[in-house]
């Protein structure tokens, strides 16, 4: 059986939690068997799409996984960040037709939670590998 080829985007925002999602992503892409080829580091959430769209366009990736946690401020940004974000990255994984987990925890999130959601980023690397096995062959 083929492995998947995995790219990862990760913020640096919040690095303390955003770090330990990365740690989770590599050590679940290992346990399904998958290559991660690429760990890209943005500075943060809102800047995830413009490196996807490059990691997605390299013959080495079959689909990647985003990672962020998008924590409440004290004004509305997280929100828009997040729709913006996710929005982008959903047209992007379409545009280049390559399956992309969403591992970005938030909006809304106080810190507490944002650390109780760190194993998400293992949901987001399941994700794109069952895109991956059920679409590869179409």
């Amino acid at each position: 059986m083929d492995k998947m080829k995995l790219g990862i985007v990760v913020s640096e925002f919040n690095y303390d939690i955003t770090m330990m999602m990365l740690e989770r992503a590599k050590s679940h892409a290992e346990f399904l068997k998958m290559k991660v080829t690429h760990v890209v580091k943005v500075p943060g959430v809102y800047d995830i799409p413009f490196a996807l769209k490059k990691l997605l366009r390299r013959d080495d990736v079959d689909g990647a996984v985003v990672l962020g946690a998008v924590i409440e401020g004290d004004t509305s940004h997280d929100e828009v960040v997040m729709q913006q974000a996710s929005r982008r990255i959903l047209d992007i994984s379409l545009e280049e037709g390559k399956p992309v987990g969403l591992g970005i925890t938030g909006h809304g999130m106080t810190r507490l939670q944002a650390e109780e959601r760190i194993e998400r980023a293992k949901n987001a690397v399941e994700a794109a590998y069952k895109l991956w096995l059920r679409t590869k062959d179409l």
